[in-house]
């Protein structure tokens, strides 16, 4: 679902929690090893995470990857 602007529900989840835990974009990028306008184009979902890179900003921010990257309603969305 996109929001204002374009930003989808995940982008806008992630973008709180990193400002609910005070880091900035810069921060972010150097934890997952990216120039900080790359981060930016991920965050705002221009680009995608790796895997790799959703599973480090997981465990830093102390939740599940699916909190932060899977829609809100990937339930419903399991291939039978």
């Amino acid at each position: 679902m996109k929001l204002r602007g374009g930003v989808t529900k995940m982008q806008n989840k992630l973008a709180a929690h990193r400002r609910f835990l005070g880091k900035s974009q810069s921060e972010m990028a150097a934890l997952i090893g990216v120039d900080v306008r790359t981060y930016k184009n991920k965050e705002l979902g221009i680009t995608q995470f790796k895997a790799r890179e959703m599973f480090a900003i997981a465990r830093e921010f102390g939740v599940s990857i699916e909190e932060l990257f899977a829609p809100e309603n990937f339930e419903k969305h399991e291939v039978s």
